[in-house]
């Protein structure tokens, strides 16, 4: 490592071209699912009968979730944790809960919540905002016992009969999670385009907020290219100068368009021996991700790429692997077949878990 000089931008670069090439040119697992049975996704570890989750633990009956931790008889979410059970439809949602439908941000000992949002440690409420230690309340007015399931009834019979209807037409109905047009996050702005990256106009014509980027007049005083072509040849005024990302505000990353450097991180990179960056945090941000396992949370039916002594070499590539030992179905195709987040149009080479294990274990 010490022979490698990370702090010159063309070496840096040239690491990245190599490791990049060798992330084509070497094996995938179909899935990371570690101690689970009966599950699908990715991610997974110590779960039972998770049907396509992803990044998650000590799961049980849990259907289409996205990081959750310790949870059990739940579906449709993403973010829940810890010691949840009986949830349904909701983000950011059970911490030692159970029974919340529809709602965000919602836990610390709830019980029965619909339709709620930054409630904690409350039961039997039904379309609250910030309520804590409370029960039997219906749009943050509290009610008897007999007079809140009363209501209720009541309210979800006329949200049946006379549903939400949004400007696409769309119905929502009771069981429906809360319309996109009430959201106040744009949907380039939210980590969903991450996982779904969509232009402008796919965005809206589904129905979604667009944030145009704000016009930013930075007055850059140093492009990329003028920067020292060797962190040891740095100086501290660095600092100083506003810096034009080489995006230049072009890309689906919220390009900043500029960036600075602070002193702190002037220090890591020469602690480091890393070469100063030319790209701004954002789409530094959307440059790693891209090296993750797709984060577009879908599976396709896929078979093993695994040829016998090869793997099948991908369409319209050169990449193929060279298998090093005798796999079980010997020069034959392996017969395995899956479910994987990589997509067949992907260049990665993509094994089952069996021949995986032979060539890497």
């Amino acid at each position: 490592m010490k022979e490698i000089n990370f702090g010159d931008p063309a070496v840096f670069n040239a690491c990245i071209s190599e490791y990049e090439n060798l992330r084509k040119n070497t094996l995938h697992r179909f899935a990371s699912l570690f101690k689970t049975i009966n599950s699908s996704g990715n991610n997974l570890i110590n779960t039972k009968n998770a049907r396509r989750c992803f990044t998650g633990k000590d799961l049980e009956n849990v259907s289409y979730g996205i990081r959750i931790i310790e949870a059990k008889d739940s579906a449709d979410l993403y973010g829940v944790g810890n010691g949840a059970e009986l949830l349904y439809d909701g983000v950011n949602v059970g911490y030692k809960d159970s029974l919340i439908r529809f709602s965000t941000n919602t836990f610390e000992g709830i019980r029965d919540a619909t339709y709620c949002d930054y409630c904690r440690a409350s039961q039997n409420i039904f379309g609250c905002v910030g309520l804590r230690k409370k029960q039997y309340h219906i749009l943050n007015k509290e009610y008897s016992k007999e007079e809140y399931e009363s209501l209720v009834k009541r309210i979800t019979q006329h949200m049946e009969e006379m549903p939400y209807v949004d400007s696409l037409g769309r119905i929502y109905k009771f069981g429906e999670f809360f319309p996109l047009e009430f959201s106040p996050f744009a949907y380039n702005e939210s980590v969903a385009q991450e996982y779904y990256p969509m232009s402008e106009q796919e965005a809206t014509e589904q129905g979604y907020l667009w944030r145009k980027p704000r016009i930013r007049d930075y007055q850059i005083t140093k492009n990329p290219d003028d920067l020292p072509h060797d962190i040891k040849e740095v100086s501290n005024s660095v600092t100083k100068e506003t810096i034009g990302c080489i995006h230049g505000g072009l890309c689906d990353e919220q390009c900043t368009t500029a960036f600075k450097i602070l002193e702190p991180e002037l220090q890591f990179y020469r602690r480091m021996n890393l070469s100063l960056p030319s790209l701004c945090p954002n789409c530094r941000h959307y440059r790693r991700i891209k090296y993750r396992n797709p984060l577009n949370v879908r599976l396709w039916h896929r078979k093993c790429m695994c040829s016998g002594a090869t793997s099948f070499q991908q369409p319209a590539t050169s990449y193929r692997y060279t298998n090093t030992t005798t796999h079980f179905h010997g020069n034959e195709p392996c017969p395995n077949e899956f479910e994987t987040s990589y997509a067949p149009d992907r260049p990665e080479i993509v094994y089952c878990e069996a021949c995986y294990n032979s060539e890497v274990v």
